[in-house]
Parts: C-alpha cells; structure tokens; sequence
C-alpha cells in the first residue's frame, strides 16, 4: 500500500467517528445564564446515560416539579456522589442552566442542602463547590 491511500484511510475514519462523539448536544441548555431554586427532592434517578433529579418548587400557592439533567453515574461517583447522596425529601437549593425553552428544568450544576453541605457535578467550577 502506498502512503497516500494509508493516510486517505485514516482522514476517512476519522471523519466518521467525529459524529458518533458528538451523541449529544447541550443546545437545549442556556449556558450563559446560571439560576437557583429552592425545593424539596421528589426524585433522584441515579441511572445511565444520564442521572436525573426532580425537585418541588413552590410556586405560588401550588407546588411545581423542576427536573435538573445529571451527568452518567460514573461522571457522578467520579465527583463523589452514591445512590444515597440525595434522598426523597431532603431540602435544598439547586443552581443550574436553564432550557431555553422557558420549561421547568435545566442542565445541573450544584445543590446545596438545608445544613450548608455542597454536592457539585463536574465542570461546575471548583468555586461553586468550596
């Protein structure tokens, strides 16, 4: 084989591969804005690809579910989260990136708990999490 076809070859699997890393997009998410809420954890769905948590919001005499999209449980454990991190009913402030499209949920970022404990996802920045 020459060299010319080996390196056609190479160019060409690698622009094959590009797409498959890039599964998912954070378009959804708006990264320029970072805001918190205060609720009460209904849910953690600590589960692959992508682990969830659901927490009620009181909002005006009614109460309203936000849902905050988590990294894998790798990506979590790696951070120092378990199944039991987060329980049903536990009080707490989350900050995240909000959709775009005005729903209630958003990409997480960090929670604080009612006694002052911080629990961070990766990439929220080592001063968010201090």
């Amino acid at each position: 084989m020459n060299y010319r076809a080996i390196m056609f070859a190479a160019a060409a699997a690698c622009a094959v591969a590009l797409p498959s890393y890039a599964h998912h997009s954070f378009a959804m998410f708006d990264n320029s804005k970072l805001i918190q809420i205060t609720g009460t954890v209904r849910e953690f769905e600590y589960i692959n690809p992508h682990s969830w948590l659901h927490v009620i919001v009181p909002d005006g005499g009614k109460t309203v579910t936000w849902s905050f999209e988590m990294g894998s449980v790798a990506q979590l454990v790696r951070d120092g989260w378990n199944r039991e991190s987060v329980k049903v009913g536990d009080k707490m402030s989350v900050s995240f990136h909000p959709l775009r499209d005005g729903s209630n949920g958003g990409q997480f970022r960090t929670l604080v708990f009612a006694d002052g404990k911080k629990l961070c996802q990766g990439g929220a920045g080592e001063s968010m999490c201090k």
